[in-house]
C-alpha cells in the first residue's frame, strides 16, 4: 500500500514503529485476538489462516514483502480475522495500532492508500472464493494456487520462480483440496513439463497452459 507515496509521508512512516526480525514459525497474531498493531513485510513470507471449531484450517493467503498485516482490523478495530505466521525467517516492522491511526489521520494520502489496499484484499478474497467453489478439478484448485503465488513472486518479470514454503499439507489446505491429492498433482504438472521443482524452489515452465486447467 506504500507505493508511490511521496517522500515526506514516507518519512512520516519511517518515524513510527520498529523492524523486528522473527524466526521461522512465530505467530505475529492469532485470530479473534484484539488488534494491537499492524506488520509490514519488509523479507520473507508469512502463512495466514484461519480456523473452524472442529479445527479445520483454511490457508488464507501467503504474505510476501510490501504486504501490511493486520491492515483492515487496526482500521475498525474489531480483533484479528487470521492467524499470522512465519514460513521462514521474516523482517517486519511493527507500528501500535494507535500511532498508524495517527498516522493514517495525519495523511490523507496514505489514508486513500489504506482504503485502495483494502479494496485489493476484498477482491483478492472474492477470486478466491471463486476458485475453490469454481474450479471444475483439484487440478485446476492446484494450477490456480501456484499461478497466484507465482505472479506475485515474479513482480511482472518473465520468469516465475519463487520458494515452496508450504507443505504438501498446507499447500492442500490453501487449494481446498487433500495433501493426497496435492502430490499426486504436482507430481504429474512434473512430469508433464508445466513445472520444475528443485528443493523448495519452484519454477513455472508453461503458465499459459497451466492457465488453461484454472477453467
Amino acid at each position: 500500500m506504500f507505493c508511490g507515496l511521496s517522500q515526506e509521508v514516507l518519512h512520516d512512516l519511517d518515524t513510527i514503529g520498529m523492524q523486528l526480525p522473527v524466526p521461522r514459525g512465530s505467530i505475529l497474531f492469532r485470530e479473534a485476538d484484539s488488534s494491537r498493531s499492524v506488520h509490514i513485510i519488509c523479507s520473507g513470507q508469512v502463512k495466514l489462516s484461519c480456523s473452524s471449531k472442529e479445527g479445520k484450517i483454511l490457508i488464507v493467503k501467503i504474505a510476501m514483502p510490501g504486504d501490511v498485516l493486520g491492515l483492515s482490523a487496526a482500521i475498525s478495530g474489531l480483533p484479528y480475522e487470521v492467524t499470522a505466521e512465519a514460513l521462514e525467517a521474516t523482517l517486519i516492522k511493527s507500528i501500535r495500532r494507535e500511532d498508524f491511526i495517527g498516522f493514517l489521520h495525519r495523511q490523507g494520502e496514505a489514508s486513500m492508500q489504506a482504503a485502495r489496499s483494502m479494496s485489493k484484499e476484498y477482491k483478492a478474497a472474492f477470486v478466491d472464493a471463486r476458485r475453490l467453489a469454481l474450479a471444475p478439478t483439484a487440478a485446476g484448485k492446484v494450477a490456480s494456487v501456484l499461478l497466484g503465488w507465482g505472479r506475485t513472486a515474479c513482480c511482472g518479470k518473465q520468469t516465475m520462480q519463487f520458494t515452496m514454503a508450504l507443505t504438501h499439507e498446507e499447500l492442500a489446505h490453501l487449494a481446498g483440496t487433500t495433501r493426497e491429492t496435492v502430490t499426486r498433482t504436482l507430481g504429474a504438472f512434473q512430469k508433464d513439463g508445466l513445472i520444475r521443482i528443485k528443493g523448495s524452489s519452484m519454477c513455472i515452465l508453461a503458465p499459459e497452459r497451466l492457465s488453461l486447467l484454472e477453467t
